[in-house]
């Protein structure tokens, strides 16, 4: 796979929108190592620290600062750059702030998957687009089994229920107006991601690393909530793996795509806690549940046959192994942070050699 990806990606020219994000940045770093000529669409990072500026992301790619909210800048980036391949990763991506701001949420998440297509389908050199959304666009039922693609959307709160309006809107322009054309697109839904480099507010690994390294106690507001846990790493290979078969094989895969852990990595909060500190050495849990904290589903999973039949995709890091990348990369991080970008790419390339 590792041969497979660096032979498809060398020389290709990929927009990635998000670049300065999490699961954004990991993504812009596998391209680059991948040879392809990145192009980075986003709003500069939200917080400090951040991988972006860590891990400095930015080398080696035309890195730009812009909001998929205004179609006039985006669509300008696409006419300007020709861009062959688009992940669309940008977006805001949390739960409670989606409560606090449900217009900003709804007009990024939303309008700006519209903008992102809009701008691809006038754009002659676009052959593949990945939307990336969540597995929180499902109407959430509380099942214990994991949901499949042809599942309901929907969404109790702003940010899960921009999702499924994401989902509808690349269905709609899949079927409106690149059912007959020479680009194909896909929509990819993963669960819970963890990995180095992440520092979102309101975020279990985030939190857990911050309390650790501040020497505080780590508050858990939901600890029996479960979530399909996994490696950010294994995400991205799954965006990967869809782009080149889009480019590959068209129409074929232009449809909705589940990359989910197995069950064994759908875990409660407070255990994934429990095990971070374990691994670090040190750290405290402080248990206080938040009865008037905003809803939040309390068991999500996903059902990934499909990308396993039809892409060859299944998540191949445990929960363990998943966590120990996390911490040796914080670790590292904190001992000294200039070694963000070597670790980066070690883990990168170690996780490569998983797929000879």
């Amino acid at each position: 796979m590792a041969n497979s990806l660096a032979s498809f990606y060398r020389g290709k020219k990929v927009l990635v929108t998000g670049h300065t994000g999490f699961k954004g940045g990991w993504l812009t770093a596998w391209l680059k190592i991948l040879g392809a000529h990145v192009i980075g669409f986003a709003l500069p990072p939200g917080t400090r620290p951040n991988l972006f500026d860590a891990a400095t992301i930015d080398r080696d790619m035309v890195s730009l600062f812009g909001d998929v909210r205004n179609f006039e800048e985006l669509s300008g980036t696409f006419a300007e750059r020709s861009p062959e391949i688009v992940i669309h990763s940008a977006a805001q991506p949390l739960v409670r702030r989606s409560y606090r701001e449900p217009v900003e949420t709804f007009a990024t998440n939303v309008m700006g998957t519209v903008h992102v297509l809009e701008a691809a389908r006038h754009t002659p050199s676009v052959r593949a687009v990945v939307v990336v959304t969540s597995d929180k666009c499902y109407e959430n039922r509380e099942w214990f089994w994991g949901y499949r693609e042809e599942d309901a959307m929907g969404g109790h709160d702003p940010y899960s229920s921009s999702k499924g309006c994401a989902e509808l809107v690349t269905a709609a322009y899949r079927h409106s107006f690149f059912a007959s054309e020479s680009a194909a697109i896909a929509s990819a839904r993963a669960g819970n991601v963890i990995g180095g480099g992440d520092w979102s507010e309101e975020r279990l690994m985030p939190d857990i690393v911050r309390g650790i390294s501040a020497g505080t106690r780590i508050v858990i507001r939901r600890p029996d909530s479960t979530r399909p846990w996994q490696h950010v790493l294994e995400v991205v290979r799954g965006y990967l793996l869809l782009a080149q078969r889009l480019w590959e094989d068209g129409q074929r895969y232009a449809k909705a795509w589940n990359f989910g852990p197995s069950d064994e990595s759908a875990i409660p909060v407070a255990e994934v806690a429990k095990r971070t500190i374990a691994l670090w050495g040190k750290g405290e849990i402080n248990i206080r549940p938040d009865s008037g904290a905003p809803h939040e589903s309390k068991y999500l999973h996903l059902n990934s046959e499909k990308a396993r039949n039809h892409l060859g995709w299944q998540a191949t890091l445990t929960i363990d192994q998943a966590l120990e990348w996390s911490v040796e990369w914080y670790r590292l991080y904190y001992e000294n942070p200039a070694c963000a970008l070597p670790v980066t790419e070690t883990q990168i390339q170690r996780y490569m050699r998983m797929f000879p």
